[in-house]
C-alpha cells in the first residue's frame, strides 16, 4: 500500500523544521517584545479565506515571515513576566513527535501510548510534589482547568454527603456550599469558581499578611459544606499560605482544602525550598502548572485530588459508543473528552530533568531572583517582598515614575518585566522561571533596567 504523506509533504515538515529550529537558535539574541512594525505587519494574516488550496511551502512561509517577528521572545532568556517558563528542548522535541502521532488521548483505547506515558507522567508527577500515590490525576490545559478539576471534584464530594447528584441535578435548589479564599487568591481560581456555578464573588475572603499570605487566626467557622482554597506560591510576593494549620482546622471541621499551587507546589521538588511547601500535602486537591517551573510547553496543566472517586465522579462520562476498560481512562478524569495527547511532553520533560535536574532548575531560577532584588536594592530602589522563591517586586518611588520604568523596560527589548499593584502601590513583578535564563542574562537584564531608571530619575 502507497504511503498517503508525499515527497512534498515530508519536504514541507523538514522545512517547517528547520524555521522553527533556525527561530531557537537567534531567539535569544533578538529583542524580547516584537517591534512595532513587525506587530503592524501581522494584519497582513487578515484576509478573506482564499477560494483555492494554498501551496503548503507557501502557508508555512508566510507563518514564519510574518508570524515569527511578531512573537514575544519567551523562549529565550530573558522574558521575565508572568511566571512563564521556556519550554524545554526536549518537551519542543516531544510536542514535534506527539504531533505527527497525532494521537486522540480520550480514551486508553485511542491511544494507548498517550495513556501510559499520561499516567507514568502523574505518578512522577505525585512523588515529587509529595502527594498520596493513590490520588486521581489528570493532566489539562492551565492551572485554571486544574483549578476547575479539583474545585468540580470538592463540589461534587460535599454535596454528596448531603444527598444531593450536583453532575444530573446541578446547583438549582442544592444545599448551599461555603467557599472561602485568601484576598489574594488568583483570578484563575475565581474564574474556576465562576465557571462551577459557586460564584466569583460568593466567597467568604480571610485577610492576608504583609507577604501575602492567608491569616489562619483569621479563619471563619468551617463546616462539612466548605471549600477552603489556599495558595502554594502567591503570584505577586510568592509567599505560602500556612497549610499545616489551615488544613488542620479544616480536617476537624470536615471541609474540603484546595491548593492553588501553579508554580509554587514544585517547590517541593526541591531539597532546597520543600519546606515552604510543609503541610500541603494535607489538603484534598491541588492544582499545578507544568508550563511553569518543569518547562514544558504550553497547554500542560496538573489536577491531583486526594479522593480519586470523587474525581472521577465529577468528569466520568458515559456513551453506547465505547466501553471503559479496567485500566485509568483519561477522558474519566478531565474536563474534556477528545484531547490532544499533552502528556507526552510532561512525561518528557521529567524523564529528561529528572529528580537532580528538576531541583536543579527551581534552585537556579530562584538564585537568579535572588540576584535581581540584591542588584536592584544596592542601586537604590525598594524591594517589596521578602524574595522567598522566584517572585520580585521592585518600586521605583514615585508611582508615575515606577509605571514609566516598566513601559520604557518593556519597549527598550532586553528583557521583558510585568506591573502589578501590590499593597495599593505600583510594583514591576520580575519573575524568574525559564530554564534558558543565564547569569549573562540576568546582569545584562539589571543593568538595563538600573539604566533605565537612572534616566527617567534623571
Amino acid at each position: 500500500m502507497e504511503n498517503s504523506i508525499t515527497a512534498c509533504d515530508i519536504e514541507a515538515l523538514g522545512s517547517a523544521a528547520r524555521k522553527a529550529l533556525a527561530y531557537l537558535q537567534t531567539v535569544g539574541s533578538r529583542p524580547v517584545a516584537p517591534s512595532t512594525s513587525a506587530v503592524r505587519n501581522l494584519a497582513q494574516f487578515d484576509e478573506p479565506l482564499p477560494e483555492a488550496p494554498t501551496d503548503t511551502f507557501c502557508v508555512i512561509d508566510l507563518l514564519d515571515r510574518i508570524g515569527s517577528p511578531g512573537t514575544v521572545a519567551t523562549a529565550g532568556g530573558r522574558f521575565f513576566g508572568f511566571v512563564n517558563g521556556a519550554a524545554l528542548p526536549v518537551s519542543v522535541a516531544a510536542t514535534w513527535i506527539a504531533s505527527s502521532w497525532d494521537q486522540n488521548a480520550a480514551l486508553r483505547v485511542m491511544s494507548p501510548t498517550a495513556a501510559a506515558l499520561e499516567d507514568v507522567a502523574l505518578g512522577w508527577v505525585r512523588d515529587r510534589l509529595g502527594l498520596p500515590p493513590e490520588s486521581g490525576g489528570a493532566v489539562v490545559t492551565g492551572a485554571t482547568m486544574a483549578n476547575f478539576t479539583g474545585l468540580a471534584a470538592a463540589r461534587h464530594a460535599l454535596l454528596e454527603r448531603s444527598g444531593w447528584d450536583v453532575e444530573n441535578d446541578g446547583m438549582f435548589g442544592a444545599p448551599r456550599l461555603t467557599v472561602v479564599v485568601g484576598e489574594e487568591a488568583h483570578a484563575s481560581l475565581l474564574k474556576a469558581l465562576g465557571l462551577l456555578g459557586l460564584g466569583r464573588r460568593r466567597v467568604i475572603r480571610v485577610p492576608v499578611d504583609e507577604q501575602g499570605r492567608m491569616r489562619a487566626d483569621r479563619m471563619p467557622a468551617l463546616d462539612d459544606r466548605t471549600i477552603v482554597c489556599i495558595q502554594a506560591g502567591n503570584v505577586n510576593s510568592g509567599a505560602f499560605d500556612p497549610a499545616a494549620e489551615i488544613c488542620r482546622r479544616a480536617r476537624e471541621a470536615g471541609a474540603w482544602v484546595h491548593v492553588d499551587g501553579a508554580f509554587g507546589l514544585w517547590a517541593a521538588a526541591s531539597p532546597k525550598y520543600r519546606h515552604l511547601t510543609a503541610g500541603f500535602d494535607l489538603a484534598d486537591s491541588w492544582a499545578a502548572d507544568g508550563h511553569k517551573w518543569p518547562n514544558v510547553g504550553y497547554d500542560c496543566g496538573i489536577a491531583i485530588v486526594r479522593n480519586a472517586a470523587a474525581m472521577r465522579a465529577a468528569m466520568a462520562i458515559s456513551a453506547a459508543y465505547f466501553t471503559p476498560g479496567e485500566l485509568r481512562e483519561p477522558s474519566h478524569y478531565t474536563p474534556e473528552m477528545s484531547r490532544r495527547a499533552r502528556g507526552v511532553e510532561l512525561w518528557a520533560s521529567l524523564r529528561s530533568l529528572g529528580r537532580q535536574g528538576l531541583a536543579e532548575l527551581i534552585e537556579r531560577t530562584c538564585r537568579h531572583a535572588r540576584r535581581f532584588a540584591e542588584g536592584l536594592r544596592a542601586a537604590g530602589h525598594e524591594i517589596l517582598n521578602e524574595v522567598v522563591i522566584n517572585q520580585v517586586l521592585v518600586s521605583f518611588g514615585e508611582p508615575a515614575v515606577t509605571r514609566a520604568i516598566i513601559a520604557k523596560v518593556q519597549s527598550e527589548g532586553t528583557c521583558w518585566c510585568g506591573g502589578t499593584e501590590w499593597h495599593g502601590r505600583p510594583a514591576m513583578r520580575i519573575s524568574v522561571s525559564s530554564w534558558a535564563t543565564t547569569e549573562e542574562d540576568v546582569e545584562m537584564s539589571l543593568s538595563a533596567i538600573r539604566r533605565i531608571a537612572e534616566e527617567s530619575r534623571r
